[in-house]
């Protein structure tokens, strides 16, 4: 059986292994106290950091890519009074999906969305691609797609602007036929202005 000081002086050098790297540091995620980008201050651990949620209801569209940095940015108002910080959209839906890509040519979304659709083509010659067909014959694909793609994204904000880059642009891609209601949640947190 271990002696209790041997446990206790385990406990002291688990204690400083753990502690000293957060002392040398300040408590900052940055000890170089260099900025992250040229329009971020350096976070440090005076900054007072702000948290909102919203949720925001997708207007109807249809199957297919669509671009929807100004919906997102109209419907987050928070956005703007933030000085250096993280939108973060989570999508509450299992058959559509949340990304990041090209804003400027559209053919890029029409593009997108046909060869996702050869990944995980429907089966509507009944072939019995998928053991899942009870809410029709392109919501299995629409699983898929949604989970290649994923659910979230999050995209740095710096002086109350998004700062993507300069052909990007937050894309919703809708995997099932017809127009559906699809509510997103809209999280911010950051250095208030």
């Amino acid at each position: 059986m271990p002696k209790p000081q041997n446990d206790f002086l385990l406990f002291l050098g688990l204690l400083a292994l753990f502690t000293v790297p957060f002392f040398f540091f300040n408590g900052t995620s940055n000890p170089s106290q260099e900025p992250a980008s040229p329009t971020c201050p350096p976070c440090t651990s005076t900054m007072s950091t702000t948290y909102t949620q919203t949720h925001v209801t997708l207007p109807l569209l249809g199957r297919g890519s669509h671009l929807i940095t100004p919906h997102i940015t109209s419907s987050v108002p928070a956005i703007k009074d933030i000085k250096c910080g993280l939108l973060h959209l989570f999508l509450q839906h299992t058959s559509c999906a949340l990304t990041m890509n090209e804003n400027w040519d559209s053919d890029v979304r029409a593009d997108m969305s046909d060869a996702l659709d050869r990944i995980a083509p429907e089966d509507k010659k009944g072939q019995g691609l998928y053991r899942h067909d009870a809410e029709g014959t392109d919501d299995m694909p629409a699983h898929i797609k949604s989970a290649l793609i994923g659910a979230s994204v999050s995209v740095p904000i710096s002086n109350g602007k998004l700062a993507t880059g300069t052909w990007q642009g937050i894309w919703f891609l809708e995997f099932r036929d017809g127009k559906q209601r699809r509510k997103v949640l809209a999280t911010v947190q950051g250095e208030k202005m």
